[in-house]
């Protein structure tokens, strides 16, 4: 029986989807054309497939590529044909197919360099799991980034998709393939790096050409379509990152019943480096959505959740349990919840699991220093009360509420003051 369940995920689906797509807007016509692959079904036998299946291994899918049309509504002109990223990649660009791509590797790939396009100014790794990035990092090198992003969540990395800006050289390739993933993209693999990630043959090694010049595609934007259940369809333009400096942060400021309210510390140049890389991981997280971040590295990152200070204490949670585990690993080589199974056990000394808990109370789940970053703005202060109490040191929202005043007041009310920016644009994602 459970070797019946494991058949759908071997199961290619045959879609049913026309060869090309005409969309017309007004006057102006876009054409798509399906993306297929020569890909091998079995030992020497090769087929043209298109996409593995959707979201799940029952549902039709297809990938389109914009191949002719040029699309100017408004003052918008959006992106052109012949600047494919993920819609355009061809049999040699898959250095190892793996099991061919479903919706969800490709979705993926597309949500992390919808990150690192804004990520370029050094070595940077996206780590994306359903959409959703569970570790974002620079880095000294392309390993040390890789590395970093990792650790900053070994659990939801596992199986995840990593996309990276620099060439992987063969020590980063060596990082990679000690853990398991489905996806690694990357503008080039240096001698030998492609032979060890190999060692995991099921691993999808894609190299993408354009990714040297990702920076680019900052300036870009297309239209975006929900589909709604009735067959309406919902037609938006997609959103750029207007944070890119420092010069772009707003001061904290607020009025009530004509008094000024101002935030007492600024955010020294540590803080404001985080909050702009925050930012940009930020407009790649689904909504309602707080995140952490210290030395350019995501600490943790709350997602989709209805209310804000609720997606704050779970974004906290996951720090402590994301933190715990990490030490565990550190130490003893095992996963925090293995060792907590042991001890139960009788196999190992409590005294163990009580020390990794009593270091991450300590280090407050590595959250001492770090800024946190909303994409929206706080109605309340309560999210300012609930992570003052883990050592942030600054905020990063929109503002807008009628309640900045109150937001800007909490802030002040702490030893040391914690330091907030506005960002007058809201980034929410859906």
């Amino acid at each position: 029986m459970a070797e019946d369940l494991k058949k759908m995920y071997r199961t290619i689906v045959g879609d049913h989807f026309p060869s090309e797509i005409r969309i017309t807007f007004g006057d102006q016509t876009l054409i798509y054309k399906k993306r297929t692959w020569e890909v091998e079904v079995e030992p020497g036998v090769y087929e043209k497939r298109g996409l593995r299946y959707g979201e799940n291994p029952d549902q039709e899918a297809a990938l389109y590529e914009l191949v002719a049309g040029n699309l100017v509504l408004g003052e918008c002109e959006f992106i052109s044909p012949g600047l494919g990223l993920v819609s355009s990649l061809k049999e040699e660009d898959f250095l190892q197919f793996g099991k061919h791509p479903s919706k969800i590797n490709l979705t993926d790939i597309d949500s992390a360099l919808n990150i690192l396009r804004y990520l370029t100014e050094k070595p940077a790794c996206v780590i994306v799991k359903h959409n959703n990035p569970c570790g974002v990092a620079y880095g000294t090198s392309i390993e040390d980034a890789f590395i970093r992003a990792f650790r900053a969540d070994r659990i939801a990395a596992f199986g995840g998709a990593i996309a990276l800006n620099r060439p992987v050289d063969k020590s980063c390739a060596e990082a990679i393939s000690s853990q398991y993933f489905e996806v690694i993209v990357a503008p080039e693999y240096e001698d030998g790096a492609v032979e060890i990630l190999k060692k995991r043959k099921n691993l999808r090694i894609i190299k993408i050409n354009r990714l040297d010049k990702l920076e680019e595609y900052q300036n870009y934007r297309v239209v975006e379509f929900k589909s709604l259940i009735d067959g309406g369809i919902i037609v938006q333009v997609s959103q750029q990152n207007k944070i890119k400096s420092k010069e772009d942060l707003k001061p904290a400021i607020a009025e009530k019943d004509g008094v000024e309210y101002k935030c007492v510390r600024e955010p020294d140049d540590r803080e404001i480096r985080d909050m702009i890389f925050g930012w940009a991981v930020e407009l790649g997280v689904t909504s309602n959505s707080v995140l952490f971040v210290k030395d350019e590295c995501t600490v943790s990152i709350g997602t989709g959740e209805q209310d804000r200070v609720g997606c704050t204490e779970i974004a906290i949670f996951k720090a402590y349990t994301k933190y715990a585990d990490l030490l565990c690993y550190d130490k003893y080589g095992i996963p925090y919840k293995q060792l907590e199974l042991e001890v139960q056990k009788g196999q190992r000394p409590a005294s163990q699991k009580e020390e990794i808990d009593a270091q991450t109370q300590e280090d407050k789940g590595g959250l001492k220093g770090a800024v946190m970053v909303s994409d929206g703005f706080l109605p309340f202060r309560d999210s300012v009360d609930v992570v003052a109490k883990h050592g942030i040191t600054a905020i990063l929202q929109p503002g807008g509420s009628l309640r900045d005043w109150e937001v800007i007041q909490a802030c002040n009310e702490y030893d040391p003051p914690i330091a907030m920016k506005f960002t007058g644009q809201r980034a929410f994602k859906h």
